[in-house]
């Protein structure tokens, strides 16, 4: 397990690229991770055969513990890598439970006290038993020590068996048909426990201001050659970006953070952009975009969320963001109501950015039209300073100088 950054001290296996017995080339993907920081794809450190998989998926390790094998070209294959999958598991099962080592039997009802309360289970076990009202005491395990494990129930909730002790005569195949049981994967459990802090933390307020995107849209059609040219694709995310950044300037609070009664504000704009992953967001932080040009923004933009949808974010490009901006309306959401990312005071949700009939000028038109919402903490900030932000941002792109 590689070391992801210097507070990092674990990491959980998310999926093994390579399987046993599989060839691979050194720096190929061989098994992707998550952190509490960034998800990585993790290149094999030498090219070989995979002879053994010691971490399994889901399983949470300690950085530099040897989650793996690999028999490098030349080497003799030894005991560990020739009978690899003869190898006994490091789960214990009791003599008699070898023939069928998956399923959970009933265990004796002369078994002591003692032993039952030995019995071990995790939390997602013993919510399927609650849901079956199934004793798990009753149960002997396939795991480390007698532990009842998911599939352990799962097979004794299985087909053929019915009702167990629920006053329901239902197979319990058929109530298994109507509710699937998931865990909950690393990225979501870090995104739920990052989410209710913030709102714990924070005092959530909103505004929502209407912004005219048409003159930024002219700016696009007209530059959109020349920097593709330069190998950027001219975003509507960069233009907002350059407003808040220039915004951030003149309301420096806004980019600031709270430590007890201390308010710190933050001299460089570390801006977070939200990318939307499989399973999950994450938002990359471009350092010092304040002192970017607008080419140089349109490229760190583009640069973070390629290599966050390729898993190839180093931890310290995920988190120290001093404002985020999050877009909901990529998918057509006219606007949403964003969570502070902690222990930043405001963040900017972006509606979708569409041609829509306005009133101007005691006439109905057609504008490029979209709705940008500030979530900010009301301890610091009152709602005329978020107002006056907003409406400094909605000028600066309403009036947009591509400089």
């Amino acid at each position: 397990m590689p070391q992801m950054g210097e507070s990092i001290a674990e990491g959980t296996i998310v999926r093994w690229i390579k399987k046993v017995g599989d060839p691979v080339d050194r720096d190929e993907p061989l098994f992707e991770i998550t952190t509490d920081k960034v998800d990585a794809e993790i290149p094999s450190p030498s090219a070989g055969i995979l002879t053994e998989i010691l971490a399994k998926e889901g399983d949470t390790v300690s950085v530099h513990s040897v989650v793996g094998t690999i028999q490098m070209a030349g080497e003799e294959s030894g005991p560990d890598a020739t009978h690899v999958q003869a190898r006994p598991s490091t789960s214990v099962a009791a003599p008699e439970t070898t023939a069928t080592p998956r399923v959970a039997r009933a265990a004796s009802k002369e078994a002591a006290p003692d032993d039952l309360r030995r019995l071990k289970s995790s939390p997602l076990v013993r919510r399927i038993a609650r849901e079956h009202n199934v004793d798990i005491a009753k149960l002997a395990g396939s795991g480390q020590g007698g532990r009842v494990t998911k599939q352990d129930m799962l097979d004794y909730l299985g087909p053929g068996i019915g009702d167990r002790g629920n006053g329901d005569s239902q197979p319990a195949r058929d109530r298994r048909a109507r509710v699937e049981v998931q865990p909950l994967s690393a990225m979501r459990k870090k995104i739920a426990e990052h989410m209710v802090l913030s709102r714990r933390t924070s005092a959530h307020v909103h505004t929502v201001f209407h912004v005219d995107f048409s003159h930024v849209e002219r700016i696009r059609h007209a530059k959109k050659d020349e920097y593709e040219r330069l190998g950027v694709k001219l975003s509507y995310m960069a233009f907002i970006a350059q407003a808040v950044i220039d915004a951030l300037r003149e309301h420096p609070i806004v980019n600031a953070s709270l430590d007890g009664d201390s308010i710190l504000l933050k001299k460089d704009v570390n801006l977070g952009i939200a990318v939307a992953l499989e399973g999950g967001l994450i938002a990359p932080v471009i350092k010092n975009a304040d002192e970017k040009d607008f080419l140089g923004l349109n490229r760190a933009i583009a640069d973070v969320a390629v290599r966050a949808r390729a898993k190839q974010l180093r931890p310290e490009e995920v988190h120290g963001g001093t404002f985020t901006v999050t877009n909901p309306g990529q998918l057509g959401a006219q606007f949403g109501m964003p969570i502070i990312s902690q222990p930043q005071v405001a963040i900017l949700g972006v509606g979708t950015i569409e041609k829509r009939p306005v009133v101007v000028d005691d006439s109905v038109a057609i504008r490029t039209m979209a709705y940008l919402t500030l979530g900010y903490d009301h301890r610091l900030i009152d709602g005329a300073m978020a107002d006056q932000f907003m409406s400094d941002v909605k000028k600066h792109l309403e009036h947009f100088d591509p400089k």
